[in-house]
């Protein structure tokens, strides 16, 4: 192989501070696109983005050269930044400390994505995945 071929995808998920609703919509199109920028600006592509009042799931593919923890904490810190400093500033914001990151294979990557983007309505069903949805409360 002449040169290096990498195949790397990441289902991350993380919650708001105490799981609290702070998620609201009429702040969560911004979030989320700081959270694009942001992976954008570390060289990763977004397949899929959502999660609902508490907590957001985000699946891409990355670049072996930055870390999972790397990754994650620029990742919130901008978007958190994002919302304290300029869309609610005085106003109470905070992801946890903590996150979940599993791999994902690329067969199943149309799955995973459909599970993210359908947050909503599998919590309103109670039927999300225990694992998928893994956070310290």
């Amino acid at each position: 192989m002449r040169s290096n071929f990498t195949q790397l995808y990441l289902h991350c998920v993380w919650a708001t501070w105490d799981r609290l609703p702070l998620l609201t919509s009429d702040i969560q199109e911004a979030v989320y696109a700081a959270i694009i920028g942001e992976c954008q600006q570390l060289k990763c592509t977004v397949i899929a983005l959502g999660g609902i009042e508490d907590h957001v799931h985000l699946l891409i593919s990355f670049l072996p050269t930055i870390a999972v923890s790397d990754l994650i904490k620029q990742v919130k810190g901008s978007s958190s930044h994002l919302v304290t400093h300029k869309i609610k500033p005085g106003e109470f914001f905070k992801w946890q400390g903590s996150y979940g990151a599993f791999t994902v294979s690329h067969d199943n990557l149309d799955q995973v994505a459909n599970y993210i983007r359908n947050q909503p309505i599998h919590h309103r069903q109670k039927s999300i995945i225990p694992t998928w949805e893994l956070m310290a409360n």
